[in-house]
């Protein structure tokens, strides 16, 4: 297991909190919590060792195509591809956004 925290601007502000996945169907959990500070603090806990350059990759890709929200994103991962990491991601953005 490795644990990886990231922290990237944000370019917007939300408010409440969301869940998307369920980390025991050997996918991925995303969990959201917004707050009104200037970054997004990414916890991610995964089962594949020498990811963070993964991680690193996948949010400067996010980072591009959308606005990234303030607060805290815990990503609990149990080797899910990148795609999913992402549509996980966007899932718990789309659905705080909505709240």
């Amino acid at each position: 297991m490795e644990k990886i925290t990231l922290t990237v601007p944000a370019s917007r502000v939300l408010s409440g909190r969301a869940l998307a996945g369920v980390v025991g169907s050997g996918d991925m959990e995303v969990l959201f919590t917004a707050d009104p500070s200037q970054t997004l603090t990414i916890n991610i806990t995964t089962s594949v060792d020498n990811s963070r350059g993964r991680w690193e990759a996948l949010f400067n890709r996010l980072q591009t195509v959308s606005s990234l929200p303030a607060g805290t994103l815990t990503i609990h991962d149990f080797g899910a591809t990148p795609g999913v990491a992402r549509i996980r991601i966007e899932q718990v953005f789309e659905e705080v956004s909505h709240a």
